[in-house]
């Protein structure tokens, strides 16, 4: 499960990392949302960076690391 896991969060980074235009990182907390968002889920934070090299730093440091967030289908 956890390989599994892993894999799916590198292959987020990478669609991620190829169209970075179409996301922005949170100032707040370091996530990653769509661009359209205007507020951040996780924190509701409302700056974000939408430089694509900052976009794609954050999705390999992301994508390269175990998930330490909690997620709807956590508290399922």
């Amino acid at each position: 499960m956890k390989d599994s896991v892993s894999i799916a969060r590198q292959k987020k980074a990478q669609e991620i990392a190829t169209n970075p235009s179409a996301y922005k990182v949170c100032e707040g907390c370091d996530s990653i949302v769509g661009s359209g968002a205007v507020t951040c889920p996780n924190c509701h934070g409302y700056r974000f960076d939408a430089e694509p090299e900052r976009v794609v730093d954050q999705a390999i440091f992301l994508g390269a690391r175990k998930q330490t967030s909690v997620t709807v289908e956590d508290l399922a």
